[in-house]
């Protein structure tokens, strides 16, 4: 429970931003989260020293739907910080998106600082992947800390062909604004845009990093900003980047889960992000690529460690592994759900439920083998390669240059064990089977990708991050479907740990004196594309006025009705619109700005990415037109596993996935009208379901209590 020390320390920062803060109202769902998560935070279970780790069950886990207005960052920032003070542990926000991120460490956390008068540290958390490396730069660059920077010439042989004098002189500057300490290594800090192609060839990756034999070690920007989030209060780090970690068995990247209070906002993505981070998926020309060149490269590496008969080992198990391959693209070539297909580049063979066709299962099991053996004998040689580089008579430039080498195998050989482990896992009764597939792709030349992945994130995220969290908190504007936070505790694995706690706080908004909800009464329902994009068409310019300084934003859940209706409006209307994809997001919205600030009426057209993240407060947005309920269609593998999945044990997928869903988005969708306490304005929904399906009336409960007209 909270101590008094506890109490009163979040009392008193309190009211410091209050006194701060002129204009500043405190809030009542405001303290209302403030308390929610710490006295979620204060129930955290403390492992002994040398003892098991504690049985969580969720009692320091509180979920969160706190609506726009609220003020969820400085909540959960103020009660996350001050608890993980004086609870011993670092405070982990994540975001789904980089601006939030961007936000919380330029804006929030220092305005925190600044007016609470709380002693907060915080960094931003990236991945190795947006890091130079040092070293690699210089041997690209045949440079050293101590050389001169000019007049070097680059290392032919570190180059798969010769470099353009443009990329030279990217790389030049880069050393020389380095050196200068002008440049941190942090990709996102350079000044222009670096092509992928050669950023790769100097960042950090973990299997060709020297770790603690470089030479550059001390001034490495990873291992430096690691460093820094072990001193720091608050680290600030993003999904992918959260999940990953965990995916590695946590506290790799990130500190450790058990000394870890985290506050994930946006929480409604993680779902979705896990699945794609507990996914795997390797393509067989590249991988019959890097396995002929094994063999050059473990006898480079034996003939300098005398490990001959690892070198053999491995090499055979290689062929093996290619053998295998080359035997699927016979199999393939004959799969007739793989046939080309006229008009399309793509075409994809699911197995259904995830069972391995009987007629491949030998096959599948030799492939997953070959594989498992081939990363043994190479993590052997890794090893020894270690062990050699440790020995500070041997040629230290020729052993880096074979660890980068092996490095590189090892990253392609562990992504090819990924998937055929998974597709090799025979399903378990009475659990989610895996999604398993393979892809034909014949844009350049014939190519087949295997894939798998879970149909949930739900066990991985309960086993590997809320049964080890010192505590958690799981917040967004829309976090309830249809109502309750059940979808979400499912897909999320909490609705196995019992004692979390959930909270929907108020809106601090008036909706009913804000805002109108009209469903004009169509006659074309959605199913039928064409004529509904038509009667869209004719309703459009009934319901803005050319004339009127206001701002539309109109969302559709289709591109091609988008673009259909775009072509179509009348000519009043075609000067004042501005579509998704026609334009980058950033001048799109500034020239929407601009029209009506020069007292002009814009009209947007977008699509989801739209309806999810969009601030345009005040005349910016005083219409949303929603064109078609944001129903998803299970049109990839894993849906469609899924919901055979679901059909088998007696459910309904599209009314226990679909609509919950599109339950979600649709109020994301009408939460683009009203931003502050002083917008207004009006929803249309151009989709009659809402008013004649039997879900209908589940859907319009949900959204805000807007006055009904029409």
């Amino acid at each position: 429970m909270l101590t008094d020390l506890e109490k009163n320390a979040i009392r008193e920062h309190y009211q410091n931003i209050a006194k701060s803060l002129p204009n500043f109202r405190p809030r009542q769902a405001q303290r209302e989260m403030v308390a929610a998560i710490a006295n979620a935070f204060s129930r955290t279970q403390q492992q002994e020293d040398g003892g098991e780790a504690p049985q969580r069950n969720g009692e320091s886990i509180v979920v969160v739907e706190g609506p726009t207005g609220v003020g969820k960052s400085l909540a959960y920032l103020l009660a996350g910080g001050i608890m993980a003070q004086t609870r011993g542990k670092i405070l982990v926000v994540s975001s789904a998106t980089v601006a939030l991120q961007e936000q919380l460490v330029g804006r929030d956390l220092p305005f925190v600082v600044r007016h609470s008068g709380l002693n907060l540290s915080f960094a931003l958390a990236k991945g190795r992947g947006r890091y130079l490396c040092p070293y690699k730069l210089y041997q690209l660059t045949q440079l050293n800390a101590q050389d001169s920077l000019q007049g070097f010439e680059p290392k032919q042989a570190l180059w798969d062909r010769k470099p353009k004098s443009e990329e030279l002189a990217v790389l030049r500057d880069m050393a020389d604004q380095f050196a200068d300490r002008t440049f941190n290594g942090d990709r996102d800090t350079w000044p222009q845009q670096i092509d992928d192609g050669l950023w790769q060839k100097v960042t950090n990756d973990r299997h060709g990093c020297l770790k603690a034999g470089c030479p550059n070690r001390p001034e490495c920007p990873f291992f430096l900003a690691r460093e820094t989030l072990e001193t720091v209060n608050v680290v600030v780090a993003n999904h992918d980047l959260l999940l990953a970690d965990i995916g590695m068995g946590g506290g790799v990247i990130l500190p450790s889960p058990s000394n870890s209070f985290y506050c994930i906002d946006e929480a409604h993505h993680l779902p979705h992000k896990a699945l794609q981070q507990f996914a795997a998926e390797h393509s067989l020309n590249q991988a019959l690529w890097f396995l002929e060149r094994i063999g050059n490269v473990v006898d480079k590496v034996a003939g300098v460690l005398d490990k001959s008969e690892l070198a053999v080992m491995a090499t055979e198990a290689a062929s093996a592994l290619q053998e295998n391959l080359q035997e699927w693209m016979m199999h393939l070539a004959d799969e007739p759900s793989l046939a080309a297909q006229d008009g399309h580049d793509e075409s994809s063979w699911l197995w259904p439920d995830g069972v391995i066709p009987a007629t491949l299962k030998i096959l599948v099991d030799n492939t997953a083998l070959a594989a498992r053996m081939l990363l043994k004998h190479i993590n052997s040689l890794n090893e020894a390669l270690s062990a050699a580089r440790r020995d500070k008579n041997q040629d230290s430039s020729l052993l880096d240059r074979l660890s980068g080498d092996l490095g590189m195998l090892l990253a392609r050989i562990e992504q090819v064990v990924d998937v055929w482990d998974l597709l090799a896992t025979e399903n378990v009764e009475g659990e989610a089977p895996l999604a398993k597939w393979i892809t034909r792709t014949s844009k350049d030349k014939v190519d087949y990708s295997f894939n798998a992945s879970p149909i949930t994130s739900a066990g991985k995220l309960a086993s590997g991050l809320w049964r080890r969290a010192a505590g958690a908190l799981l917040t967004s504007a829309t976090l309830r479907s249809l109502g309750t936070f059940d979808l979400l505790l499912k897909q999320t694995g909490l609705n196995w740990l019992t004692d979390t706690t959930m909270l929907a706080l108020d809106s601090p908004f008036h909706f009913a004196e804000q805002g109108e909800l009209y469903i004009p009464a169509l006659t074309a329902s959605p199913k039928d594309a064409a004529a509904h994009t038509s009667e869209i068409v004719q309703w459009l310019p009934k319901l803005i006025n050319e004339n009127e300084a206001i701002g539309t934003l109109v969302l559709f859940s289709s591109r091609r009705q988008m673009q259909e209706v775009a072509l179509k409006l009348p000519d009043s209307h075609l000067p004042l619109l501005l579509v998704q994809g026609e334009l980058p997001k950033q001048v799109l919205l500034q020239r929407h700005h601009q029209a009506i600030t020069d007292g002009k009426p814009s009209i947007i057209f977008g699509l989801d990415s739209f309806a999810e993240g969009l601030d345009l407060p005040g005349e910016m947005c005083v219409q949303v037109i929603i064109a078609k309920l944001p129903f998803a269609m299970p049109d990839n593998p894993i849906e469609k596993t899924r919901n055979q999945w679901i059909e088998a044990r007696g459910g309904n997928p599209f009314m226990e996935i679909t609509v919950p869903e599109a339950s979600i988005k649709l109020i994301q969708a009408v939460g683009r009208l009203i931003r502050t306490e002083t917008d207004y304005g009006r929803v249309t929904i151009l989709d009659n379901r809402i008013l004649t399906a039997r879900y209908g009336k589940q859907l319009l409960a949900c959204l805000p209590p807007f006055r009904r007209i029409g």
